[in-house]
């Protein structure tokens, strides 16, 4: 019997037939609940950051320590990631070694890292991020929230990235044109 017969259920947005924890560059985009401005402004076509928008960067940076099986770029170059008022675009690369991804068909928890038994596929390192910032908003008494959902795209070929890459960069530049801007 289908839980709830279906109805409360949100269609998944991701592909059916791939594993998340694969060998794959991901672009990611994650909105703030309600796309509310809390990370800052754009001024003149560059991003003023908020105090939360500040530490949001700081987290992304940090994905690589709590998951080290990450590149934060094809290139290692840590460009490939931009916060808005709103949300959050960045270019996560999975590329784990041939025995970490073995391992990972055979049970899908790593080793435990300062947040306890972490899954290694994008869902975990996504969920691991909005964490980070909430909990730092929290603290320090922030009225923050994040979306619950968050759009990947899999990233397949050399163009699709170049495109992708230079998207994100100028996104600030554009932000008048910006889907996410009201």
């Amino acid at each position: 019997m289908d839980k709830y017969q279906n109805k409360y259920r949100i269609k998944t947005t991701r592909l059916q037939n791939w594993d998340y924890g694969a060998n794959a560059p991901y672009f990611v985009t994650i909105c703030t609940a309600n796309r509310k401005h809390f990370f800052g402004q754009v001024v003149n076509g560059e991003m003023q950051l908020s105090e939360i928008g500040k530490m949001a960067e700081t987290f992304w940076m940090a994905i690589p320590e709590h998951f080290p099986f990450v590149q934060l770029d094809a290139f290692v170059q840590l460009d490939a990631f931009v916060v808005m008022p709103n949300h959050v675009h960045g270019i996560i690369v999975i590329d784990k070694t041939d025995e970490e991804h073995s391992k990972d068909t055979k049970s899908c928890v790593s080793t435990k890292n300062q947040f306890g038994p972490q899954s290694k596929n994008l869902a975990s390192i996504v969920r691991g991020f909005k964490i980070g910032v909430k909990k730092y908003a929290s603290i320090h008494q922030i009225d923050f929230a994040w979306q619950s959902l968050y759009h990947d795209h899999i990233i397949r070929n050399d163009i699709a990235y170049q495109r992708i890459h230079d998207y994100i960069l100028n996104n600030p530049k554009k932000w008048e044109e910006d889907k996410f801007h009201k």
